[in-house]
Parts: structure tokens; sequence; C-alpha cells
């Protein structure tokens, strides 16, 4: 087995999906304390402490105890290397998140045990079903009231279309929570609430017919039940099943208490799997393959905002990358340097002397790379699956100081270049229309270009209500269309054209009066396919 070989077996690139408010940062941060990665988790919803949450890394994110971008982190447990993507819970940022999910070959997704599976989920859930990525399902907050654990397990299985198998199983909840049933290894965690202690080893009784177990009365009767059942019912854990997405692991515990997060750790360790093969329009790149190639997933405008830079965040999909090595950027044949490459832990960054696939790495610039940008060493490689969605509100915007336009346009092309917004410029009009999925992308962004760029702006209403990617394989018509529809036309940050309408009619009478344009509600990068 080579270096490559054993290298990439150690990996494992996943990410953190689920609803606003499930735990998911929390489950973050116990992660990186378990593996010794930080020494305090942050508590994200302490506004009066300085402690916050490691992977909430903007201002914006500390004062509203929310994630608004994803973040990176890689850290070492037991001999393996994990890549873990934290991404943002709310959906107003869920195009963030789609385009973290091309990146990971694995997803560990997050239920609260009170609300079961929410809507941001189901749509999590569903990109993950397209895309084929395993999922591990972990029920947090089991130290609260939360639903029967049969209910929570039904619904999971009715929204992610695969069988759900517990590999552990809780006896009681909230006040009466008296901790999980291994149902691989047949011995009985004990939760103790309030110990918050990493150093704490939680006690495990190994017999589970023990005579102790009988304290926890009808709780624990109810348990072994229930494990009956299941184990009658359904169809025992298998590795393949659970890489082909036809079954996912289930587990159930209490991040905030540290409870459960082990085994997660454990099952990531044992069951995610090490980095997969990419496809790309040319061919399929194997991670065991000796030449270097990585596709920009994500730029992350001013992270260090004292030095104003952006980082290109690269999922290295085969090969090894060296400091220093010459790379080819595949959309205009220029040469990449790689003497700063970093790798991360959120807004942390080291410099990289070597990595491999599966890892991420950043690579700081000044515009050079965009969103779905190929590195190579050589060969011409393109990757497809990286989502643009059409946006769903549109505000126009403008500068308030007129003496700082400049800043404003200079951070409004990186922030549209970031993926953090759309912003679309029509070709008749002097004005610059802003597109989002949700209206907190509007106050965010208000809120960058005044902390990062010193430009306050002005959202104003606009007519504009809906928009669709143009394209077409008649070149006449496509020039016949613009120049009738000239007042309908904008050009987006990567100069794409695209179709802005003011009313969903009048996009609907466009279509059917012009059969040869296409119109697309999603840009996937490398792909032709309609949406």
């Amino acid at each position: 087995m080579t270096i490559i070989h054993e290298e990439v077996k150690k990996r494992r690139t996943f990410a953190i999906i689920s609803h606003p408010d499930a735990g998911k940062t929390t489950i973050t941060e116990k992660i990186l304390l378990f593996t010794g990665a930080i020494q305090i988790a942050g508590s994200i919803k302490s506004r009066k402490s300085n402690k916050f949450a490691s992977s909430d890394w903007m201002e914006i994110e500390k004062q509203r105890g929310i994630s608004v971008a994803s973040s990176v982190m890689q850290i070492e447990f037991m001999d393996h290397i994990l890549n873990l993507l934290d991404t943002p819970g709310h959906e107003d940022f869920s195009e963030d998140t789609y385009r973290v999910l091309t990146a990971v070959d694995a997803v560990l997704m997050v239920i609260d045990g009170a609300h079961g599976v929410e809507p941001q989920t189901i749509r999590l859930i569903n990109v993950c079903r397209a895309r084929n990525i395993p999922i591990i399902t972990f029920v947090n907050k089991m130290d609260r009231e939360v639903k029967e654990p049969l209910e929570i397990m039904a619904e999971i299985e009715s929204y992610i279309n695969m069988s759900v198998i517990p590999l552990s199983w809780p006896v009681g909840m909230g006040k009466n929570f008296h901790g999980v049933i291994d149902l691989i290894r047949n011995h009985m965690k004990i939760f103790k609430p309030g110990e918050d202690n990493l150093k704490q080893t939680c006690e495990i009784i190994y017999d589970i017919n023990h005579q102790k177990l009988t304290n926890y009365g009808e709780d624990y009767k109810k348990a072994i039940s229930e494990i009956t059942l299941i184990n009658d019912a359904m169809p025992k854990f298998m590795y393949d099943e659970f890489i082909n997405c036809k079954q996912s692991p289930m587990f159930f515990g209490s991040a905030i208490n540290n409870f459960g997060i082990k085994e997660l750790l454990n099952a990531l360790i044992k069951y995610a799997p090490s980095p997969q093969s990419m496809q790309t329009l040319q061919r399929l790149i194997s991670p065991y393959e000796e030449k270097f190639s990585g596709v920009v997933f994500k730029i992350q405008a001013n992270m260090n905002q004292f030095h104003r830079d952006r980082i290109a965040f690269i999922r290295i999909s085969s090969g090894k990358f060296t400091r220093g090595m010459t790379l080819k950027l595949t959309r205009n044949k220029k040469e990449v340097k790689t003497n700063n490459v970093v790798s991360f832990l959120s807004k942390k960054r080291s410099i990289l002397d070597e990595a491999y696939a599966g890892d991420i790495i950043g690579i700081p610039n000044h515009g050079t790379l965009r969103l779905g940008d190929v590195l190579t060493q050589g060969e011409n490689l393109q990757f497809i699956g990286l989502p643009f969605f059409a946006p769903e509100i549109f505000q126009e915007i403008e500068s308030k100081n007129p003496l700082r336009v400049k800043q404003f346009r200079t951070g409004l092309k990186q922030l549209g270049e970031e993926g953090a917004i759309q912003i679309f410029k029509p070709i008749n009009e002097n004005i610059i229309l802003v597109g989002a999925i949700g209206n907190l992308q509007f106050e965010v962004i208000a809120h960058r270009l005044k902390l990062e760029y010193n430009a306050e702006v002005i959202f104003k209403p606009t007519k504009y209500i809906i928009s669709r990617w143009i394209m077409s394989n008649n070149k006449k018509a496509m020039e016949k269309f613009i120049k009738l529809n000239s007042q309908n036309i904008a050009l987006d940050v990567s100069e794409a054209i695209v179709y802005i309408a003011s009313s969903k009619s009048q996009l609907k009478v466009a279509q059917e009066l012009n059969p040869d344009i296409k119109f697309y509600t999603m840009k996937e990068y490398g792909s032709n396919e309609i949406y």
C-alpha cells in the first residue's frame, strides 16, 4: 500500500447538518473538545461572556448566536484525520450548506428530540439523498422532554426514505433520562445530569440484566420492550447498506452534557467512508491517484479583518499536496502559487506543508480563484455539481455615503463571488440588485459591508421578484431575445445572462414565446442540466 493509500484511508470528511437550534454547533464544539482541539467548549448562547463557539467566528454570529457561514476544522483523533464542516442551520443560508455538501463523503444529521424532523433538515436530507451521501443520525437533547424514541425513528424514516437502525437506545427522557443501552456491545451507559466534565468517565453496566438497572423502574422495562420490538422488526445494521444510502445508524444523547459524543466519534471513525471518487465532465477521479486535483467549493472574504484577505476553500480530490508545488487553474490555464496554503480550525489557520485527498485546504488570493474553479498538476478537468439557486427575494442596494462607493462596490463584488449573496446588474439601468434566499441575508450583508469594508448601505424595494439564468443553442435566437427584452436582462457576478421579471406571469409569457431559450432555476457549475 502506497503512502497516498495509507493517508487517504485515514481521512474522514463530513458535514454536520440540522435545523436551527437542534444543537449542531454545540456538537461541533464537543467534538473539538473530545479530540483535544480546544480546551473549553464555547457557549453559543451566552452573549454576556466572551466564550463563543469556535466555529462561529464572524462578529454577527457572536451577536446573534447563529451560524451564517460554514466553518472548516481539521482535527486528529485515534490516528485518523477528521475534516469537519459545520454548516449554517438557518434556511436563509442554505445555499452555502448545499455547496459544502459537494465536498464531503458523509453527513452527521442532528435531530432535536423534542421537535423531530424539521423543514430545513428535510431540505438538507433531500440534497444528501440526491448526492448519495451516507447519513449518521444523532437524536439530541434527551435530557429534556422529547418525543417517544419509536415516534422519532418512524418520523426520520418517513422523510429520509431509508431504514434507520438504532445502535443505541435511550432509557427514559427529561428529568428521568437514565442513559442509553449500547445495542452493539449490549451494555448500558449511565447518564448523570449536569456533569459537563470531559475527564469524568461515565458509569457503564456491562450486564443489561443487572439488578441495579431495575432501579430505573418502568423506564427501563419500556426500553427493553422497545429494543425487543426493534430486534424483531428491524434489519440488522449492514455497512454496505449504509454506504449505499439505504440505512442510517442512529444514536441518542445530550450534547450539552457531553453524553453520546464519544459514541459519535467512534461511529465516524468506524462507519463514515474514507474519501470517495469524484465525477468530472472528463472522467471519474480516484482519490488514490498520484497527481493532485481539487475544486474550490467555497470562498470566504475577510476571515482576517486585518489583512482583508480572501480564502478559497479547496476539497482535494486526488493525490498529494506539497507546499510550493505549481498548480494550474484550468479555467484560464494560469499558474497558482502554493507557498501560503493553510489548514483550518475555524478562523485559526496554520501554514500547511502537505495534504491528501479528502482534506480541505485554503489558498489566500485576491480574486484569482472563483467558486467551482479546478486546480490540477496539468490535466484539464471540470468538476460538476456546485449549485447556485435563483434567488427568491430582491432588493436594490446603494452606498449610503457617496465617498465610499469604491469600498461599496469592492465589498459587493467580493461577497457576490463568495456566494454569500447574488448580485445582478441590469444592462439598461444604473442600479444594482441583490438577490437572496431569505431576508436575514440582507441584514448580514449590510453588517458585513459596514464592518469589513466600512461601507454603509441602503436597501430599496424593487419591481423585480423572480429571476432565471438563460441559455440557448441558437445564437441568433438568444441575441434577438436579449435585444427585445433588454429591460429585463441582467448580468450576475460571473457575467452570466439572467432574465429578471416583475411577475411570475411575465416570466411564463417569456418562456412560452421563446421555446429556443432555456430558463434555469439553478445554475450548476460545470453542468448544462436544466432545473
